[in-house]
């Protein structure tokens, strides 16, 4: 049976000048998910990544801890959506550097303010009423995500990994439960750092067989770990 695991990076630096690092939490939650798969026996014929820091520092991470020396590769279309740019389309006055982390230090709970204002500003570019305000529109980075998902069924491997973000695993799962196109994002909301989708790949394309699986940092014990950003 082939398979394909979709992976969700460990927790970046939320706060942070550069959100794109893994935070402490984030490097030993990549660790912790090599460490099982070392102890399951899992092997990838082929890891793959997006381009992101936090991509390929989790991959990094997670397959030195499950002793494989394996070279992911690269591919655009496991890329996050552009935070930045659409939070400045939605409020331009945050466009500036340093303006979105100081407004989120003025809220009581910096996390619950930004989930607010992300949630408006996807909403406006999912609309597809605003796509000539964007570099790349909702139905670009939908397709974009999709063909990179049929690539990878396409490949040769019977067993695939895959580190990437919240955004195109929602839009891969979205697509495979029939989920209406604007709620998609909904499903990111949930994903746990270095939890792990699995699909099936068989004759009649991607099959969903578990979402947002956590059970190397459920071994660990230490709920601290289980973060959503």
């Amino acid at each position: 049976m082939r398979e394909l695991l979709l992976i969700r990076h460990g927790q970046a630096s939320f706060g942070a000048e550069d959100y794109d690092q893994l935070s402490p939490s984030g490097e030993q939650q990549s660790r912790l998910l090599g460490e099982w798969f070392a102890t399951t026996g899992a092997r990838p014929d082929e890891v793959a990544m997006g381009p992101r820091v936090r991509h390929r520092d989790t991959a990094t991470l997670c397959l030195d801890a499950a002793g494989l020396a394996l070279k992911p590769m690269v591919l655009p279309g496991l890329d996050e959506v552009d935070h930045h740019e659409l939070l400045a389309r939605l409020r331009p006055e945050l466009s500036a550097p340093g303006a979105l982390r100081a407004a989120m230090s003025q809220t009581d709970d910096p996390h619950r303010a930004f989930q607010r204002l992300f949630t408006a500003a996807l909403a406006r570019w999912v609309s597809g009423e605003y796509d000539a305000d964007y570099t790349r529109s909702w139905s670009e980075f939908r397709a974009e995500v999709l063909a990179t998902l049929h690539l990878l069924a396409d490949s040769p491997g019977d067993t695939l990994w895959a580190f990437t973000s919240g955004g195109p695993i929602s839009v891969i799962v979205g697509a495979l439960l029939g989920t209406p196109e604007a709620q998609a994002f909904q499903l990111s909301w949930p994903l746990v750092n270095t939890g792990v989708t699995r699909l099936r790949l068989g004759s009649r394309g991607p099959v969903l067989v578990t979402y947002n699986a956590w059970p190397h940092l459920e071994r660990a014990g230490e709920s601290a770990l289980v973060t959503l950003r």
